[in-house]
C-alpha cells in the first residue's frame, strides 16, 4: 500500500512536508539488525545524510498496528469481537455501544513525522501519541490537533509515531497493545518505517535505539498504560504525558512511577479528570513520592508533575491539545526536554 498523500492545505499546516513512499526492504535482514540492539540506548549514528531540509510526513500501514485485533479484552476471557451478525463481526463496549470491525477496528495505518532539521547524529526522542475518542489520524491528529506541526515547532530532535486506534469511536480499547511485548514489536517496525521515510537506511539504528515518550490525550490513557507497563521496552520509555487523560488505570500509572524513578510523568487536567488526578496525588503521597503542582522549566528524570491546564471556562477538553495553559501545549512540553534540542 502507498501512504496517503495530503493536500496543499495540510502541507501548509505542517510546513513544507514531503510525503514519501515507503521503500521496500528485506524485513528479515532488518529484524536481524534490530535484534543486535536488544538493550537500546541513545546513540549517534554516522549516516550519510545531513539534517533534513524538509518535513517528512506519511500515513503508513503497519503489520504490528493495534488493529485489527482478534484477541481477548484485557484481564478477561471475553473475546474482543463479541458480536457477529450477517457475516460481520463487531465489539460491544461495556457502555453498550456497538462498533463493527470493518468500520472501526481495521485501520492499520500509523502517522509518521520527521521534522525539518532532524539530525540522526544528535540525541533524539520518539514521541508515541495515542489519540482520544472520536478521532482519525488525518482529520484530527494531523489537521485539528496539529501534532506534526507541534513537533516541528518545538525545536526538539524528535519524531512522531501515532497509531490509529478505534476509528471515530468512543472506545479506548488498546487492541494488540494489550498483549505483553506487542508495543516493543510495534516500535521495532516503526524504526524500519522511519528509516525508509528518512531516506538513509542506516538511520534504522538511531530509530531502533531512541528513548520514547508516551503522550496520551483523553481516551488514549488505556493503550498508554498498557504500553508503559507491559510493552516490553520499559528501558526505553523515559516519560509519560497525560493530557486530561487520567480517566482510570491509576494503579498502573502509580506503579510505573514507582518502578521507573529515572523517567518523568506529567498529568494535566480539567474538571473531567480532576478527581482522578487528586487520587493519583494521594497514592503518590502515601508512598512518599514527591510531585510538583506546576510545570518546571525542565522535565527532569524522576520528576512527577500534576497540574491544572486552566479554568474550564477558558480551556475546553476538545481543544486541549492545541489550547491549554499555552497554545500548542505539546510543543511547550517538548521544549522542556532540553537535552534533545535540534
Amino acid at each position: 500500500m502507498r501512504p496517503v498523500r495530503f493536500g496543499v492545505a495540510v502541507a501548509a499546516l505542517v510546513g513544507a512536508s514531503v510525503l514519501l513512499l515507503p521503500v521496500s526492504a528485506a524485513a528479515d535482514a532488518i529484524n536481524d539488525l534490530l535484534a543486535a540492539f536488544s538493550v537500546p540506548a541513545p546513540q549517534e549514528v554516522h549516516a550519510r545524510s545531513a539534517p533534513l531540509r524538509q518535513n517528512r510526513t506519511a500515513l503508513v500501514p503497519f503489520e504490528t498496528a493495534p488493529f485489527p485485533y482478534d484477541g481477548h479484552v484485557a484481564g478477561t476471557d471475553e473475546p474482543f469481537l463479541n458480536v457477529e451478525e450477517d457475516g460481520r463481526r463487531g465489539h460491544k463496549t461495556p457502555f453498550g455501544r456497538l462498533y463493527w470491525e470493518d468500520e472501526t477496528y481495521s485501520d492499520r495505518r500509523v502517522l509518521l513525522h520527521i521534522p525539518k532539521g532532524f539530525n540522526v547524529k544528535k540525541p533524539s526522542v520518539m514521541i508515541v501519541y495515542f489519540h482520544g475518542h472520536g478521532a482519525t489520524l488525518r482529520r484530527d491528529v494531523l489537521r485539528r490537533q496539529r501534532l506534526p506541526a507541534q513537533i516541528t515547532a518545538s525545536g526538539v530532535n524528535a519524531v512522531l509515531v501515532a497509531p490509529q486506534l478505534a476509528v471515530n469511536a468512543a472506545d479506548s480499547s488498546a487492541g494488540k497493545f494489550w498483549e505483553p511485548g506487542a508495543f516493543g514489536r510495534f516500535v521495532a517496525e516503526a524504526a524500519q518505517k522511519l528509516a525508509e521515510l528518512h531516506g538513509d537506511r542506516r538511520s534504522v539504528r538511531t530509530f531502533a535505539a531512541m528513548p520514547i515518550v508516551l503522550v496520551a490525550y483523553s481516551g488514549g490513557y488505556l493503550p498508554a498504560a498498557s504500553c508503559a507497563i507491559q510493552g516490553g521496552v520499559a528501558h526505553r520509555v523515559r516519560g509519560v504525558i497525560l493530557l486530561d487523560a487520567l480517566y482510570g488505570e491509576i494503579g498502573k500509572f502509580a506503579s510505573w512511577i514507582a518502578r521507573n524513578r529515572s523517567a518523568f510523568l506529567v498529568s494535566t487536567y480539567l474538571g473531567s479528570t480532576e478527581d482522578k488526578n487528586a487520587e493519583l496525588g494521594r497514592v503518590l503521597a502515601d508512598n512518599a513520592v514527591a510531585f510538583d503542582t506546576a510545570l518546571q522549566p525542565r522535565l527532569e528524570p524522576g520528576s512527577v508533575t500534576i497540574f491544572r491546564s486552566g479554568s474550564d471556562e477558558v480551556v475546553d477538553h476538545r481543544h486541549l491539545v492545541t489550547n491549554a495553559w499555552v497554545e500548542n501545549p505539546v510543543a511547550d512540553l517538548l521544549r522542556r526536554l532540553r537535552q534533545y534540542r535540534r
